[in-house]
Order: structure tokens, then C-alpha cells, then sequence
């Protein structure tokens, strides 16, 4: 008879289980591709090309920057930069990543920041070609523009 009520009650536990992990599993990525190149120029604080890694759950989205070719002008505190990505949209407008993550940076170091958050909706095709990013640093702002298209494509977001 005890074998007959753990049955079940094994069987009420695994689907309990197995419901539980599809809850915790890591989503997949909707966004393609999911790592892109650009070349951009920052003026007196160096230019040259920097790479984009992209994420996306749902309409929330994150990019990453991260560029050897660009240097932090001083040494930087961990989130510390107000960083400002706006990225061109396909037909029109433009979409606005921001946000002040970035690890600690020595002077001279290679400059990364993000990942900064921004909203995207289905199809969006978004290229950094077209867009700046801004980089406020104790008060002095740092602007980068693109040479041209990301390489190999938009990010394009399901």
C-alpha cells in the first residue's frame, strides 16, 4: 500500500521539478546577430573599433561596448561613467541604451561600459552606424561617432 502513494506523490514532485526548471532556465537570445564590430572615432580620446554585444528578454535589451582602439582618458570608478548609446533604426528614429555599468579603469586602459539598458520591440533593426555613443566622465563628456555600419549587420530583435 505505501508503494501505491509514492507514486504518485514521486510523480507530483518530478512535474513540480520540471515545471520549476523551465521557470529558472536561462532564456534564449532573440537577438541577431549577437555580437557586432564598429569603427568609431572619440576625438582626442582615440577612435578605432569597438565591439557591441547585445541581449535581449522580451522588449528589454542590453548592449555592451568594449574597445582597446579606445582608452579611458583618467582612471575611473566601477559604474561610474554615464554612458548614452543611441543606435539608428531601420526606416526612421533611433533607440537610446543608457545607463552607468562599467568595471574599473586605470588611465589608458581599454574602455568598456554596459551593459546599458534600453527598450526594443519586435523587428527592430538597430545599427550603431548612424548613432553616437556619449560617455560623461567626472564631468567631462567624451562623444564618439561611427565610420559606418556595424559589421556584420543590425542587431535585429524578435
Amino acid at each position: 500500500m505505501r508503494a501505491k502513494r509514492t507514486a504518485p506523490g514521486a510523480a507530483l514532485a518530478a512535474g513540480a521539478l520540471a515545471v520549476t526548471g523551465l521557470a529558472f532556465a536561462p532564456t534564449a537570445a532573440a537577438v541577431t546577430p549577437q555580437s557586432a564590430t564598429i569603427s568609431a572615432s572619440c576625438g582626442v580620446f582615440g577612435g578605432g573599433t569597438a565591439t557591441l554585444t547585445a541581449t535581449q528578454s522580451g522588449t528589454s535589451a542590453t548592449i555592451t561596448l568594449t574597445s582597446s582602439a579606445i582608452t579611458a582618458p583618467v582612471a575611473v570608478a566601477q559604474d561610474s561613467i554615464a554612458s548614452t548609446l543611441t543606435m539608428a533604426r531601420a526606416g526612421g528614429g533611433s533607440v537610446v541604451f543608457s545607463g552607468t555599468k562599467n568595471p574599473a579603469m586605470k588611465t589608458g586602459d581599454s574602455v568598456s561600459v554596459g551593459p546599458l539598458p534600453g527598450t526594443v520591440a519586435s523587428g527592430d533593426k538597430l545599427d550603431a552606424g548612424g548613432g553616437s555613443l556619449k560617455m560623461v566622465i567626472f564631468g567631462v563628456t567624451v562623444n564618439c561617432t561611427a565610420n559606418g555600419p556595424q559589421s556584420p549587420g543590425p542587431f535585429v530583435f524578435d
